[in-house]
């Protein structure tokens, strides 16, 4: 079909459905299905948003599998969540699995006492990893919210086992003080994830070996180039980025933070910015009264699975296929670390 047909085809099947569907888009879909959604955010505000809505029948979560995933974790019974793609993953949060951490979770509580390390999950991560933490009186963050959620650990522990996201762990370690050396990487296909006892004993944050595709293709090589270009920009970048180029960078925020950092920005300023191109592109079109450039173009590869044919065939087969179910059991531990969470 002519992508005009797919548009209006999309648009009888939302009217038909009328309240009884939902369709959520995260920021770093393509605008086509941005402008065919009902809202648009970050993963857990949009999961929320559809769990408060008593009406819908049907979710569609136009992102990937684990923020459908979240969107189901936090449904109502009578609520149905679907993704248009089921292989729209996530890099970084395949990076661990539950396997992965089982064994890592073994070997770290035979050196540490269990009640002294305080898991912390960020929401970016598969069911069975948040159940994990939930199981383990630990606590879910975002990256917006990953301070308190430190604050909100320590407080219980001594030590911070954080996944699945190396940088954004180590990004909000130094945004709160902790010494670098109080910060080590635990890589799970080493034995003790390649750490010596001592440097285990001695650390205050143990940071699992994890990355954001999308994120760390930025450098700091890019930012010096690009403010040589536009010496009067500033640039903002989401905390997933390494800690080096947080630094050279003049805010550094989650995707919400960077669309109200534009929006606030005065007219005619000139924006770099690191993070997913969609958004970036979407920013610069919203916001022609300013300048809006990508420190560099990097795409999802798994958020561009979702389409308008994917998304037209779910609703065709509303509450019939590529339906996220979650077991019972995975669920319920996966939501007691969400409910920590909104506790923040």
């Amino acid at each position: 079909m002519m992508t005009e047909e797919l548009i209006q085809k999309i648009k009888k099947k939302k009217k038909r459905l009328g309240n009884k569907l939902v369709i959520l888009t995260h920021h770093y879909q393509r605008k086509d299905i941005v402008d065919l959604g009902d809202f648009c955010g970050d993963s857990f505000a949009l999961s929320a948003k559809a769990a408060d809505d008593k009406d819908a029948q049907y979710i569609v979560f136009c992102g990937v599998h684990f923020m459908a995933e979240s969107a189901a974790i936090l449904a109502q019974p009578h609520q149905i969540v679907q993704i248009p793609d089921t292989d729209a993953g996530c890099w970084m949060a395949d990076m661990a699995d539950s396997v992965l951490l089982e064994k890592a979770w073994a070997e770290i509580t035979s050196i540490i006492k269990e009640e002294e390390i305080i898991p912390l999950v960020y929401m970016n991560s598969d069911a069975h990893i948040k159940a994990h933490c939930g199981k383990k009186n630990g606590i879910i963050c975002t990256s917006s919210n990953a301070p308190k959620a430190f604050e909100w650990a320590y407080e219980r522990g001594e030590k911070i086992f954080f996944f699945p996201d190396e940088h954004l762990g180590r990004n909000t370690g130094n945004t709160l003080g902790i010494p670098k050396d109080e910060m080590i990487v635990w890589d799970p296909e080493k034995p003790f994830g390649g750490n010596s006892i001592e440097s285990i004993n001695k650390a205050r944050v143990i940071l699992w070996k994890g990355y954001c595709l999308v994120h760390t293709r930025f450098t700091t090589n890019q930012i010096t180039d690009m403010k040589k270009k536009h010496p009067d920009a500033k640039v903002v970048v989401h905390p997933e980025c390494t800690q080096e180029v947080v630094a050279l960078s003049d805010a550094v925020g989650s995707t919400s933070f960077i669309v109200n950092y534009v929006k606030s920005a005065a007219k005619g300023s000139t924006i770099i910015i690191g993070t997913e191109i969609n958004l970036v592109e979407r920013l610069g079109l919203e916001y022609k009264d300013k300048l809006i450039i990508p420190i560099k173009r990097s795409l999802c590869p798994n958020m561009f699975k979702i389409n308008l044919e994917n998304l037209l065939y779910t609703l065709e087969n509303i509450g019939q296929v590529n339906i996220i179910d979650i077991e019972t059991r995975i669920k319920k531990d996966a939501k007691l670390a969400l409910d920590r969470m909104l506790t923040l």
